[in-house]
């Protein structure tokens, strides 16, 4: 990245998360994986050295800086292969959401362990009837006395197992007008009621995947985050960063599988010299390496706009952002694997696992055809389609 574009500071924090990344790699995030682990020893070290809360402001323990630090230190350490998936969900949506719009009481709660590791929160939005449409979310919050009582579903939640609590969106009926809003609502790990079930998922990966229930579960008045009248304000304030950052996930990994190429294609010899020497193996390459690069400006950018206040632009340009940086990574991992061939698909060179895990960005936390109606819709004023 040229270092006219980036401070000295954050060319240094690039560096430094690089040199930790490199520390564990690939392989330990791999063989944690694959036997039912989790990243313990990279995240307490990522915490100790700064790295979690470095979104957090400084009076909770954090570096006060935004998602533009945050989102380097994932893409750096998805660049030397370990990528930490909850750092999407705990410091990015639930720190963020709870630093702009928490109480006194919820920010010195939760955010000092946010920022150094010791706490972690999750995210529950997804529905198994609605999928994209947040519109048709059915869990429920309603008044009892002080308490608010929370009844719903949720699916494809990462990380509950691990959580202290999880950051839940439900839909509170407005008094004015009776429609239903949504709010959210803390919940902690063991409320009564609030069941988990593992998801089985072909994608391998050190941060399970949970069904949740809540089943009447009573919260105390202060579970709820922000105003209860702020809706989709608070709601979006989590989702941008969350695009921002799987943007950044997409990249790091991108990133990764074109330098396990490009090291491939430079000294692989079948014939007379190296198959990068060949426009059919180097163009490719040199493609896939424009698409992340100009992915990674439009995060930047994304970034940029989030940490300055501008919540309008930043959603538009974290979409984007989103949307191009999971094309990018789908095809550098495509082509990398093609390039090292029969190798490409062994445990050895590691890429083959990345095939399945880079669709991922094009599904979650929105689908590559949802952002195309938003900007379509938002973008160009064309007529909505749904």
């Amino acid at each position: 990245m040229s270092s006219t574009l980036e401070s000295k500071e954050h060319q240094a924090l690039r560096a430094a998360v690089a040199a930790l990344g490199q520390k564990y790699g690939r392989e330990y995030l791999a063989r944690t994986a694959r036997e039912g682990g989790h990243p313990d020893e990279l995240w307490a070290d990522a915490a100790r050295l700064g790295y979690l809360g470095v979104s957090i402001p400084e009076e909770y323990g954090g570096g006060g800086g935004g998602i533009t630090e945050l989102s380097l230190v994932l893409e750096e350490l998805g660049a030397a292969g370990c990528p930490l998936l909850m750092m999407v969900v705990s410091p990015a949506i639930c720190g963020t959401v709870i630093a702009r719009f928490g109480t006194d009481a919820q920010k010195r709660t939760w955010l000092p362990g946010l920022a150094d590791g010791t706490r972690t929160m999750a995210f529950g939005i997804t529905e198994p009837d609605a999928g994209s449409n947040a519109h048709r979310i059915t869990t429920t919050a309603r008044r009892d006395g002080d308490e608010w009582v929370l009844t719903g579903r949720k699916v494809f939640i990462s990380g509950v197992d691990i959580a202290d609590a999880t950051l839940i969106v439900g839909r509170t009926e407005d008094a004015r007008t009776g429609s239903l809003k949504p709010c959210l609502f803390i919940v902690p790990r063991d409320a009564p009621g609030f069941g988990r079930s593992v998801i089985d998922m072909e994608l391998q990966a050190a941060e399970k995947q949970f069904e949740l229930t809540l089943d009447e579960v009573r919260l105390p008045a202060d579970a709820l985050v922000g105003d209860e009248d702020a809706g989709l304000l608070q709601l979006f304030a989590g989702l941008n960063p969350e695009r921002i950052m799987t943007a950044a996930f997409a990249i790091g990994m991108g990133r990764y599988a074109l330098t396990k190429a490009v090291d491939y294609a430079r000294t692989r010899q079948v014939w007379k010299q190296p198959i990068g020497a060949h426009q059919a193996i180097a163009h490719p390459l040199a493609a896939a390496h424009i698409d992340l690069e100009l992915a990674r400006l439009m995060m930047r950018k994304a970034a940029h706009l989030y940490d300055a206040g501008d919540d309008m632009g930043a959603g538009e340009a974290a979409n984007m952002a989103k949307y191009a940086a999971a094309e990018a990574c789908v095809k550098a991992v495509d082509q990398s694997v093609h390039t090292l061939g029969g190798n490409g698909l062994t445990r050895e060179y590691g890429l083959a696992s990345l095939i399945t895990a880079s669709r991922v960005a094009r599904i979650a936390p929105v689908s590559r055809e949802m952002i195309l109606n938003f900007v379509s819709h938002q973008s160009l004023g064309l007529p909505k389609s749904y």
